[in-house]
């Protein structure tokens, strides 16, 4: 659906996080367009009510804002009230979170503390939050936003990759547990997105080149045709989806094998005592 284009349909209400800026923003936009009323989470209240009141006057949708920082248990407790008790949301966009660049061993372990919490914990709690309502209303949609790094953590921070990683885990399990029961799940894996999270991790987003850099609007266009297609994983800039297909087959062909009584037969092998060593002369 082209973003300029108003749904007068009502599909319910998104709440997406992060939603000032950046992909949020955009998933606000589109999603409003296709005929959602919105509650939009992010910490800027300034930022928030200015996309509001656009988004109001563009689409005439009803929008509504709480500013709230995710990594505050009060205000995430907030906002999981929301997705338990309002019966008028029906899809979550678990957006917020961080990025790092810096290797491991170059990162301050307070920092890493605080991505794990935003990008594992809340995204966990919020999870379950609408998980039970959408179930008990059998209908509801939840996006989490991961990146390529759960797939490919040697390219940048490995707590980042590994956060992500765990989104894509949660995703794969969600879908798993919850798909008969009318809940849909997508994790989306964008790769180098041009927003300002590479400026927050210390890497200028100008520093990227520009051959890998998608922008925002295409990277969300992108994964709500995947949506649209039934996706559970979506990788927006991946040209061919039989390789997710594959890798996909495999790791689940090679699942079945995982749990045996014995161990496999390549470490079974006894070694032998060491040679004893010869008296000296």
């Amino acid at each position: 659906m082209s973003s300029s284009t108003v749904s007068t349909k009502t599909l319910g209400t998104a709440l997406i996080t992060g939603a000032s800026a950046g992909i949020g923003e955009v998933y606000a936009d589109r999603l409003a367009r296709r005929g959602y009323d919105l509650i939009l989470v992010a910490r800027n209240k300034t930022r928030l009510c200015t996309l509001a009141q656009r988004l109001k006057r563009e689409t005439g949708r009803s929008v509504e804002t709480v500013a709230a920082d995710l990594n505050n248990k009060s205000d995430l407790a907030r906002v999981e009230a929301i997705l338990r008790n309002d019966p008028a949301v029906t899809l979550l966009v678990n957006n917020a979170g961080v990025a790092a660049v810096t290797p491991l061993v170059n990162s301050d372990v307070e920092a890493m503390d605080d991505m794990i919490r935003l990008n594992v914990i809340a995204l966990t709690r919020l999870a379950y939050a609408a998980a039970p309502a959408f179930v008990a209303r059998h209908n509801g949609t939840i996006i989490n936003i991961a990146s390529v790094v759960a797939i490919a953590p040697e390219q940048l921070n490995g707590v980042y990759g590994a956060s992500k990683a765990f989104v894509l885990a949660l995703s794969h399990s969600l879908h798993h547990e919850l798909a008969d029961k009318g809940v849909r799940i997508q994790a989306v894996l964008p790769g180098a997105t041009a927003t300002d999270i590479w400026d927050k991790a210390g890497k200028p987003l100008h520093t990227l080149p520009a051959a890998i850099l998608m922008s925002t609007g295409d990277m969300v266009d992108a994964a709500l045709s995947g949506l649209d297609q039934g996706e559970v994983v979506t990788i927006p800039a991946l040209p061919d989806k039989a390789e997710w297909d594959r890798f996909e087959a495999a790791r689940r062909a090679m699942s079945g094998k995982l749990s045996n009584a014995v161990p496999a037969p390549r470490y079974n092998n006894k070694l032998s005592a060491p040679a004893p060593m010869l008296a000296r002369a």
